[in-house]
């Protein structure tokens, strides 16, 4: 990451957050380029206008749910898609700068997810296409961590499953619509 990030990232970083890498678009007729930025916690992108103005979109990893890069022979493409069915197109991205991208999308998921990610990878004569598909679970290892909740156990105790299901909901992990659906599984269980 030899170039200095823009202003626009640089403003939304959590003090604590660590940029992994950041790609910026290669081909490019508009005044200002776009910014694919991957930090340990989210993805970032940021559409920079002139006179300091920006459209920034950040996808925390628990709300992301699959990201699709296609290297080509001159250019790669990246599309993310959010779990609300938004997506990110970026086109035209250095091939190089996005393998590095990707991997780094890829180990940042792993680190925070419960599960290992999935990884499609289609190699071609010209091109290659890497898809990351995010497990369903929606707990990240950051947030048991943090809150010293343990790894969930084949037997454990429903009512602990309801009282670990709460917490998840009050931090904002789980939307309350998926709260509400794994708390009626856990009451029939009681």
């Amino acid at each position: 990451m030899e170039e200095k990030l823009p202003k626009g990232i640089l403003e939304n970083l959590s003090p604590d957050e660590k940029v992994l890498y950041a790609i910026k678009k290669k081909f490019s007729l508009e005044a200002k380029p776009k910014w694919l930025v991957v930090t340990d916690r989210r993805i970032m992108y940021i559409d920079e206008k002139i006179l300091g103005r920006y459209e920034l979109t950040a996808i925390p990893y628990e709300k992301l749910e699959q990201v699709y890069v296609k290297v080509g022979k001159l250019y790669s493409e990246f599309l993310i898609k959010k779990e609300d069915g938004s997506e990110i197109r970026l086109q035209r991205m250095d091939k190089e700068e996005a393998r590095k991208a990707i991997e780094s999308i890829r180990d940042a998921l792993n680190e925070v997810a419960v599960e290992p990610v999935s990884i499609e990878r289609k190699k071609h004569l010209m091109s290659e296409e890497w898809t990351i598909h995010k497990p369903k679970e929606v707990v990240s290892r950051g947030i048991r961590m943090e809150r010293g909740i343990k790894a969930p156990k084949s037997q454990e105790d429903p009512l602990e499953k309801l009282k670990k299901l709460k917490e998840l909901h009050d931090m904002g992990v789980l939307s309350q619509e998926e709260y509400e659906e794994k708390r009626k599984k856990l009451l029939d269980q009681i």
